[in-house]
């Protein structure tokens, strides 16, 4: 897409700047700083950096560039914890300095996305008015390695998941790497020119993590190109990370003693209705608490489109320690899916008020990934896992294997908006009902615990045929209208 385009073209031109000015990043001071601040400096656990000057490239006045901007981490890690021990609490977050753990401002994070209002930017065109922008940072960006001494690999998540549920997170730069500030996915909206642009962090947060005036503020030369549109681009393969040999598993069925997923459900949300008010659509999610991935294995039948799946089993080192057959994955043929599912992850129910069933949802199969990262403070949550899209898990036709994997401290969510993945409603009366969201509904997969396998959301219908309502009950202090919502 035209999209993808203006962001390769805008960050190809970062990084021909970048080589030629990293060395300079560290040793960045201002000539009138203070004995307090050189301490304070020396101390800090990061310093802000960007290059001199940034092409970017607009279209109808949209310019998508992240500035260049990053944060490089000194000789420590640095890394943030963000946890709420309730749905009834505000998120409380902290630096894990090497001193020990310093709190955030109270309200730092209002969701799981990142810091609000971190940074600041100011953009002053050659000829107008300033322009004044302040932005929420993740500090799980784009990450590179910017010192030759530093480790080889970063372990820190790729992004800041925000699923309306989650519980905890970790945002973390690894020490000698950098990593990006801003998303170039939100454009800013200036046209072709030359602009100066100043960036600086908010003074509270320059303060806590003992930033110099040097070392808090940028300023960056952004000259701005007007681009054609050439149309859509071509998808690039697909990767197919994590697919397993295409034979079925050896040795004896069976697992020895050790970790296990744990499967538990939140609670339904992005709860609306369709246009004609006679379904019900949600998203639900299902996520792993436990000390174990959850992987599942599908090895296909000669000549039939139908897969056999297997559990796998593993000890605390990641080593296998054996297997389990847990049912099968069907092909799908339907112009919407095509791809490979497995039927015994989920099922969507709903209730009425004394809990018996009124409708179930037809979604009785899935394409297990790791798209919403619920608790990465949970033991052995896995930061940085793989499969963060279907393309690892969902296959096409001419699989002959599929690897489907949930990691600890992340979630599968599934957005319901098609009419046969819904609640059908039109014949239901008016009144209280509750959203069932009930993992492992079978008893299939092996796991910790199944008692933690069910999240209720109560609701209740109103209005006349036609013109439906439905009101939501909160849960706790989140409010998720904001999330998922289908219209």
């Amino acid at each position: 897409m035209l999209r993808s385009r203006l962001r390769s073209l805008a960050l190809a031109s970062v990084a021909a700047l970048a080589a030629s000015t990293i060395v300079a990043v560290s040793t960045d001071t201002s000539s009138g700083e203070d004995a307090h601040q050189k301490a304070a400096a020396a101390d800090a656990p990061f310093s802000l950096w960007a290059p001199r000057t940034v092409t970017a490239y607009t279209y109808r006045n949209r310019t998508w560039t992240d500035l260049g901007l990053r944060v490089i981490a000194r000789d420590q890690p640095f890394e943030l914890w963000s946890t709420r021990a309730s749905y009834d609490q505000k998120i409380r977050t902290v630096w894990r300095s090497p001193g020990g753990d310093v709190a955030l401002p109270a309200g730092a994070m209002k969701d799981f996305s990142g810091i609000g209002k971190f940074l600041k930017l100011t953009i002053t065109p050659k000829h107008g008015k300033a322009t004044v922008m302040t932005n929420k940072v993740c500090f799980n960006g784009w990450s590179e390695r910017v010192k030759p001494t530093a480790a080889a690999t970063s372990p820190y998540p790729a992004g800041c998941w925000n699923n309306p549920f989650s519980l905890g997170s970790v945002q973390g730069v690894e020490a000698g790497w950098a990593t990006t500030l801003l998303t170039s996915d939100r454009p800013l909206h200036i046209g072709a020119g030359t602009y100066r642009v100043r960036a600086e962090v908010a003074p509270k947060y320059a303060a806590l993590f003992g930033l110099s005036a040097a070392q808090a503020s940028r300023t960056i030369k952004l000259v701005v190109k007007a681009e054609e549109d050439e149309g859509p681009t071509e998808p690039g393969p697909v990767d197919r990370i994590a697919r397993p040999a295409a034979h079925a598993p050896t040795g004896p069925e069976g697992r020895a003693a050790g970790p296990t997923p744990d499967l538990r459900s939140l609670p339904a949300w992005g709860i609306s209705l369709s246009k004609n008010s006679k379904y019900l659509r949600f998203s639900a999610t299902v996520w792993n608490a436990g000390d174990s991935p959850l992987v599942v294995d599908g090895f296909r039948q000669n000549g039939k489109d139908l897969m056999d799946a297997y559990q796998y089993f593993f000890d605390a080192d990641g080593n296998q320690t054996g297997y389990q057959s847990v049912g099968h994955l069907h092909w799908d043929p339907k112009p919407s899916h095509q791809h490979w599912h497995f039927e015994d992850f989920a099922r969507y129910s709903l209730l009425r008020k004394d809990k018996t069933e009124a409708a179930v949802s037809k979604k009785e199969a899935f394409c297990l990934a790791n798209t919403d990262a619920v608790d990465l403070t949970v033991p052995s949550a896995a930061w940085k896992p793989e499969n963060t899209n279907l393309a690892t898990s969902c296959g096409d036709y001419s699989s002959l294997s599929i690897r489907e994997v949930l990691a600890a401290g992340w979630g599968d969510t599934y957005t319901q908006y098609r009419a046969g993945q819904s609640f059908p409603i039109a014949k239901l009366p008016n009144g209280v009902y509750y959203i069932a969201v009930a993992a492992n509904p079978d008893g299939h997969l092996v796991e910790t615990s199944t008692t933690n396998n069910v999240a209720l959301r109560k609701i209740r219908l109103g209005g006349k045929p036609g013109e439906r309502t439905v009101k939501v009950s909160q849960v706790g202090i989140i409010k998720d209208e904001g999330y998922g919502g289908t219209g």
